[in-house]
């Protein structure tokens, strides 16, 4: 059964990074293999949330190279990201949970600096709210 928890951290990991993975597959042949839902949202949330430092530790890195003429964004819409981050806050890192644009906002937040403490325990509350509602849908699809 452990094969499965691993599974399940490693896709929520990398579904929280820039490679496109979807973590609510193996989350779902985890829970249909049997394996216990609260444990299922436990370690989802930690890969999930562990996968979201690695996009905020790319943001502290990022500004070094924004002169680089290979460098994926252009110097207004680095700054139109960083007003939308001052406009909603911090708070907003607890959508980082989001299909879309999650993954930019934790980058985001690495570039605004917020402190890793703040981000992990926002980030980790968006994403458990997000399995717990996962893991109940198909907890729920699978028991019928």
């Amino acid at each position: 059964m452990t094969g499965y928890y691993v599974t399940v951290f490693v896709s929520s990991f990398l579904a929280a990074t820039v490679v496109p993975f979807y973590s609510e597959i193996s989350v779902a042949g985890a829970l249909a293999a049997g394996a216990a839902p609260l444990a299922v949202v436990a370690v989802a949330t930690a890969g999930n949330t562990l996968g979201a430092v690695v996009g905020w530790w790319l943001g502290r890195l990022v500004l070094r190279f924004r002169d680089r003429r290979w460098f994926p964004a252009s110097a207004a819409q680095l700054e139109r990201a960083q007003r939308w981050f001052q406009r909603f806050g911090v708070w907003s890192l607890l959508l980082a949970w989001l299909p879309v644009g999650g993954d930019a906002l934790t980058v985001v937040a690495g570039i605004m600096r917020v402190r890793l403490d703040v981000f992990v325990v926002l980030v980790g509350i968006g994403k458990a709210l997000r399995y717990i509602v996962v893991v109940g849908l198909l907890d729920t699809v699978l028991a019928t």
